[in-house]
């Protein structure tokens, strides 16, 4: 298989997302300013301590909730990219291997046919058939070097992509804790809000507040109350003064009359 040796001339392409500055082949790592450094930093992120700094937490949530999103879009995007990537090189060593033992094959059937020849008395045959299987090891041994130098970079990469599945496995979770705290923090806001209002409406029919209506209706009640009262009182001392009135004229009339039988010596 030429084929092989040919495409192991330059490493499979990165993903744009990873620059080729990046990589070290073999044995890629990403840089902190790579997407993996970033998936690693926000899968890290204190989420609290955030929300503790902020001035507005609701605003810091949703914009957390977008940053994580657009993240985890790119991040899936670079693990799938590097999973290709991946892949391809473990078809090309899965085919150096099998093209090592291909051309192993062939130089063991060539130098079995020189010594056949040769036993024959073919020497020129058999020399030749002795040059294929050179030609055939060499091929061989050109195919297990590819393979041989490819490991490290396939390793590298494999660990590359546990750590960006992880991460983004993180990241995803994180996504879902800062969803529920926004949603914890909006159903908390409605309810301090709906028991402000029930505060408010509680207040306004407080009896023991002064300010409150039905307290100033109360009051209003208490002072009508109090002139009925007043009028009554009125009225009453009034008509005990007629009595009283009425009770001395009785009694002029009752002196009169005594002083009348006097007179007269009844």
């Amino acid at each position: 298989m030429a084929a092989a040796s040919e495409r192991r001339t330059s490493p499979p392409p990165p993903h744009p997302l990873t620059r080729t500055s990046d990589l070290d082949f073999p044995g890629a790592s990403m840089t902190k300013q790579t997407i993996l450094g970033r998936v690693t930093q926000l899968a890290k992120a204190n989420i609290n301590a955030l929300l503790d700094q902020a001035e507005d937490p609701q605003k810091m949530l949703d914009q957390l909730i977008r940053d994580y999103t657009s993240n985890i879009a790119e991040a899936e995007q670079a693990v799938a990219a590097t999973i290709g990537n991946l892949r391809l090189m473990e078809q090309d060593h899965k085919e150096d291997v099998e093209a090592a033992a291909e051309w192993g094959g062939k130089a063991l059937a060539a130098s079995r046919k020189a010594d056949e020849l040769r036993g024959a008395g073919s020497v020129a045959e058999a020399d030749t058939f002795d040059n294929l299987a050179k030609v055939a090891l060499g091929r061989q041994l050109q195919s297990e070097q590819e393979a041989k130098t490819a490991e490290p970079t396939i390793a590298s990469q494999t660990e590359v992509v546990d750590k960006l599945r992880t991460g983004l496995d993180q990241m995803k979770a994180k996504l879902s804790e800062l969803k529920a705290k926004r949603d914890e923090l909006v159903a908390r806001a409605k309810s301090a809000q709906a028991q402000n209002q029930m505060m408010d409406a509680v207040k306004n029919i407080d009896v023991l507040d002064p300010t409150s209506e039905l307290s100033r209706f109360e009051d209003k009640v208490r002072r009508e109350e109090a002139k009925a009262l007043g009028k009554q009182e009125l009225a009453a001392s009034s008509l005990d003064a007629q009595f009283e009135q009425l009770d001395s004229l009785g009694d002029s009339a009752e002196i009169e009359a005594r002083l009348a039988a006097l007179k007269t010596g009844a």
